[in-house]
């Protein structure tokens, strides 16, 4: 028989609280349980699917180190997911400093030759690539993983009124870039 919400959520409470004492065991635990969300974070948010591992195995060594500071006050996937945005945008911070440090190599063109931005598929997960880093970031926690505006605020670190209009930008960059591929 399947547990209740609730019961489900006290259930990781002791698994964290076992974990927090050190018990590798309800860590691995809670890691199984958690971590396809966590991954499909990642993935939507870097469209990347190796650098989506890297950021979820990084959400999850950041989180045994951190785990003593998990009050509860949150679900335990919202900490997490809060810990997972930070790692990809952190990742985006180190990339970009590196590429500024480069030069500039062109991007090649997609298989029929044509450049990337005149590729005639787009797709949903190709439109949000495109998106700016904090619209794309807004948009998944919110449209996808359900979040509601308070809560993105909270993970990104801005108001609720940012959030509501990145996520405005983001649906409309959205449509303009679906409907260019069309």
């Amino acid at each position: 028989m399947p547990l209740s919400m609730s019961a489900q959520s006290v259930d990781l409470l002791g698994l964290v609280r076992l974990a927090q004492f050190g018990d590798m065991t309800a860590f691995e635990a809670l890691y199984r349980r958690t971590a396809t969300r966590v991954h499909a974070l990642c993935l939507r948010m870097t469209a990347d699917p190796a650098l989506a591992d890297e950021c979820c195995q990084r959400t999850y060594v950041r989180a045994w180190e951190q785990l003593h500071t998990f009050r509860g006050d949150a679900s335990l996937t919202t900490w997490l997911h809060r810990i997972a945005v930070n790692q990809v945008l952190m990742h985006r911070r180190t990339d970009t400093r590196r590429q500024a440090r480069i030069l500039p190599m062109s991007r090649p063109p997609d298989p029929q030759g044509r450049p990337p931005a005149e590729a005639a598929f787009v797709d949903l997960e190709r439109a949000l690539v495109r998106l700016p880093e904090r619209a794309r970031a807004v948009f998944v926690l919110h449209d996808v993983e359900g979040y509601r505006h308070a809560e993105v605020a909270n993970m990104l670190g801005i108001t609720v009124g940012t959030s509501k209009a990145q996520l405005h930008r983001a649906r409309r960059l959205l449509r303009q870039e679906l409907s260019h591929g069309l």
